[in-house]
């Protein structure tokens, strides 16, 4: 089990073929992956599939990492960073919809961002959100980072890409 990050009530880890059960749950919620543009796993065997494939942490070094609970121990969820071929380095989070409003996305990803800037030594990082995802967008707002375009992701026309440097993050904390 590699541990990336811990917060005062969270750990961020790698997967691990062991959350399959939670992929699956996860992505079953139709709320959940709303915006997404990502259709739900097909059985727990294809969640399975999907994390023993996952490579990103040897290609990249970083990318989604299953968020725990440290009271409990329990995977409310995933956050982390994810390069994209034409060159740019995207966060993004999905939390179980019982965990929603409690504050896990934002701590999440906030220790995201710092990873990705002091650890990483990445310039800038991007989100991208679907302009009614409203509760996704307070969450970027509060780590403070900055709407620059409208685009189509995931096959939402009506998508909103924002942004933070490192300068910027590094002066806010």
């Amino acid at each position: 089990m590699r541990y990336i990050l811990k917060t005062e009530r969270l750990i961020l880890r790698e997967f691990e073929i062991s959350d399959a059960q939670n992929m699956f749950d996860l992505n079953a919620d139709p709320e959940v992956i709303r915006y997404t543009g990502d259709p739900p796993f097909g059985s727990v065997d294809e969640a399975k599939v999907f994390l023993e494939n996952y490579s990103d942490y040897l290609k990249n070094a970083y990318g989604r990492w299953a968020v725990i609970l440290k009271e409990s121990n329990e995977f409310i969820g995933w956050c982390g960073l994810k390069y994209h071929e034409e060159g740019y380095v995207d966060i993004g989070f999905r939390f179980f919809k019982s965990r929603w409003g409690k504050g896990y996305a934002s701590e999440a990803s906030k220790a995201t961002l710092a990873y990705g800037f002091k650890t990483l030594n990445l310039d800038e990082i991007i989100a991208r959100v679907v302009a009614e995802n409203i509760a996704s967008i307070r969450v970027l707002e509060k780590l403070n980072m900055q709407f620059f375009k409208h685009d189509t992701c995931h096959g939402f026309e009506n998508s909103r890409y924002y942004r933070i440097s490192k300068k910027q993050f590094c002066n806010n904390l």
